[in-house]
């Protein structure tokens, strides 16, 4: 994720600004044009521009046109959230909705298709953000509805399940990458000449998934894991090795995307510059590895844990370039 540029003086603005801190222009992200914009007008077309419903709520700065829906191109695709009087799990449904907008934006900048529910009411995409206070709430996807868990803001929460669960790595984003994954196993892997290869890399998508979790839960990760997967979850099930191995390539054109803006890494690294083929795969591996290794030196230098504390074995490469393959075919 790059930084913007407030048009009116010139201030530096990150993705979640609200308000120019220097010529307090009012401020909103606009999905059509994939930047921040003095309201109220968008300067390509003219078109007034007004904030989305969820701007409080959600935490939300994206805008729409004035003469269209209430709600952002991200807030729609969210199909239960908590009352607007609930006090105690708002701030942490704002926190989701927030890392959800960062998902939205990166599909969007690599040609992925979103199919809301109201386009297809049976598999399109929805959020369900509960609370686990009222309930028990399982974190998850079922035929295009994606499930969070809202403890999952709570960083103390958070780390705990980390810790508890031996997890290299847990977040919101991370979340939702992973299962923003999921949906796209249907989506992308539709010709029979690919659900072979699926096969072929990843197992059966359709072995018998409670059998495979009760496996994992009681025996546990499998000797020499490492050669094969990007991490202990992806073992537990063809399935989530397709969706640990998916979010992992978000992880990577993301953050790529950011160290191309600031210079760490070439501008053709950008997610707005397709990188088809073998050849575009093996550069984006071949900038990301040192890239890796740097974050990683820099985060010890700090005192924290590595940003990024997973190897990426040639058969996880080979898995990751299926997933890069797919998705340039659907962008066209």
């Amino acid at each position: 994720m790059r930084d913007f540029t407030c048009s009116e003086c010139g201030q530096r603005l990150v993705f979640e600004n609200t308000l120019c801190l220097s010529c307090g222009s009012s401020l909103g992200f606009s999905l059509s044009d994939r930047n921040l914009l003095v309201l109220p007008k968008d300067p390509e077309s003219g078109q007034r521009l007004r904030k989305c419903a969820n701007q409080f709520v959600a935490q939300c700065n994206w805008m729409i046109p004035e003469d269209g829906p209430a709600l952002c191109e991200s807030c729609r695709l969210t199909r239960t959230r908590p009352a607007d009087n609930d006090d105690k799990w708002l701030a942490a449904f704002g926190e989701a909705e927030s890392a959800k907008r960062r998902l939205i934006l990166e599909l969007t900048e690599l040609g992925l298709p979103l199919v809301g529910r109201d386009a297809d009411p049976e598999f399109g995409l929805a959020f369900d953000l509960l609370s686990s206070a009222a309930e028990h709430v399982v974190t998850g996807h079922e035929n295009g509805v994606i499930t969070l868990d809202l403890a999952e803001g709570d960083v103390v929460h958070r780390e705990q399940v980390r810790v508890e669960l031996d997890e290299a790595y847990r977040t919101l984003l991370g979340h939702f990458r992973h299962e923003i994954g999921h949906y796209y196993f249907p989506v992308l892997v539709t010709a029979e000449d690919d659900l072979a290869r699926f096969r072929d890399l990843f197992g059966d998508p359709y072995e018998d998934y409670q059998e495979a979790l009760n496996r994992h839960y009681s025996e546990g990760k499998p000797p020499g894991w490492e050669s094969a997967h990007v991490s202990a979850y992806a073992t537990m099930h063809p399935a989530e090795d397709w969706a640990e191995t998916f979010a992992h390539y978000l992880h990577i054109r993301d953050t790529l995307d950011t160290a191309a803006a600031f210079g760490f890494a070439p501008a053709g690294a950008t997610l707005d510059r397709p990188q088809p083929g073998n050849a575009g795969f093996d550069r984006i591996i071949e900038l990301w590895l040192p890239l890796a290794w740097a974050l990683n030196m820099m985060n010890r230098s700090m005192g924290h844990r590595e940003l990024y504390p997973f190897v990426l074995a040639d058969r996880v490469l080979e898995k990751m370039r299926f997933i890069h393959e797919l998705c340039a075919t659907a962008q066209g």
